[in-house]
């Protein structure tokens, strides 16, 4: 439950920073993103050179010189892939278990030395070929943005007022009235990783990594013109001069996160860190111990939500405690592994005198030594009538 209320929680957020900000996480926060940008990009840039020379080297003959680098790249690429696929398979399985395929022998892991080489080869595919790809074909985030933007979300955006009319840049005409600030330079699109012309407005492909910001502000002080043609700015902001403002939707949505974050923080402080439930035992009703004692047989199914392994032991709680016992079945207590759970058979025993009804509540407490750490509730049947 709290894994699914943090989801929900989760997607509100996306939702109201997406209203607010646009698409400002997958250009700062995704990992797609980070990873492309600050690791394989910037190797490709010191092996293969700006975009203009990998242009260049993808279009002239096959020498040694351009095998060298391509067969270096994409050793580079693959290596990278193999760090993050590592750190990746980290998180599914733990750190422990990483450790133990890559010390111990292959033969002994050989699903683990699989899933590692299986997401290198997905992390190096996506990476080395399919890239920003990624971010319009795959991610559903991308195609969600037209429903979650409206015209007061901050964006990416091209000052359609200031830049209209373009016009190409002349130095006799720096002076010309009639001419909109662009200059159509297209330096924006060369940038962009996507391939799209920010200019045409708000689009799916947009990742908002502000690179065609940078280049139109170079161009911008290249052309003594002011920066900030292409700019973060709201599409009110541009087109009536609004300031960016907090909206009625973006109210509605901040109340919906704080009642889920309130509730979610609720159950995570209330959570337990043993948990469990026990029921009694199916088609069986009480059972006589001589002429002065009842029992039921119950199953108990205890779970370890902590990094210790635990010994568990069970004790009558209340007033049950003064004249009942607990009879483990085939053990003395429950041996609870780290982040495990384990099941186990117990009765419980009662003094004929002390059963009084059909079904009487008991509560039983679980102990780690003379600590209780839960209290678990069940029903105790006896029969209709006593003699």
């Amino acid at each position: 439950m709290i894994f699914g209320l943090t989801m929900v929680t989760f997607i509100i957020f996306i939702v109201l920073f997406t209203a607010a900000f646009g698409r400002l996480f997958c250009g700062w926060v995704c990992p797609q993103t980070i990873f492309m940008e600050m690791l394989f990009r910037k190797a490709e840039y010191l092996i293969e050179g700006d975009a203009g020379r990998q242009k260049l080297l993808n279009k002239s003959p096959w020498t040694s010189e351009k095998i060298r680098k391509k067969v270096l790249k994409h050793f580079v690429f693959f290596l990278l892939s193999f760090i993050i696929a590592n750190f990746f398979l980290a998180y599914i399985i733990g750190i422990d278990e990483l450790k133990k395929i890559i010390s111990e022998p292959v033969s002994e892991h050989i699903v683990g030395f699989l899933a590692i080489i299986i997401f290198s080869a997905i992390f190096y595919a996506v990476y080395a070929f399919f890239r920003e790809q990624a971010c319009t074909v795959v991610c559903p985030y991308g195609r969600l943005q037209s429903v979650l933007l409206d015209r007061n979300s901050m964006i990416v955006a091209y000052d359609h007022q200031r830049g209209e009319p373009r016009g190409k840049y002349k130095k006799q005409q720096e002076a010309q009235l009639s001419q909109g600030d662009c200059i159509d330079c297209f330096q924006c699109v060369k940038v962009c990783p996507t391939g799209i012309d920010i200019r045409n407005g708000t689009q799916m492909e947009c990742v908002g990594c502000t690179a065609c910001i940078d280049a139109c502000n170079v161009m911008m002080i290249a052309v003594n013109k002011p920066t900030g043609l292409v700019r973060y700015a709201s599409e009110a902001g541009i087109s009536e001069g609004k300031k960016l403002r907090y909206t009625g939707r973006m109210r509605f949505y901040t109340f919906l996160l704080i009642i889920l974050s309130g509730i979610r923080t609720r159950l995570r402080s209330s959570r337990k860190d043993i948990d469990g439930t026990i029921l009694r035992t199916k088609g069986l009703t009480y059972q006589e111990r001589g002429t002065d004692s009842l029992s039921n047989l119950f199953n108990i199914k205890v779970i370890n939500k902590t990094i210790n392994d635990m010994p568990v032991t069970l004790r009558l709680e209340g007033e049950a405690a003064q004249s009942g016992k607990i009879e483990l079945v085939g053990a003395t207590s429950i041996h609870l592994k780290q982040e495990d759970q384990a099941t186990g058979s117990f009765f419980v025993v009662l003094p004929r005198s002390y059963v009084t009804g059909r079904k009487m509540k008991l509560r039983i407490g679980l102990y780690n030594g003379e600590q209780r750490v839960t209290t678990l509730k069940t029903n105790f049947t006896g029969p209709f009538k006593f003699d």
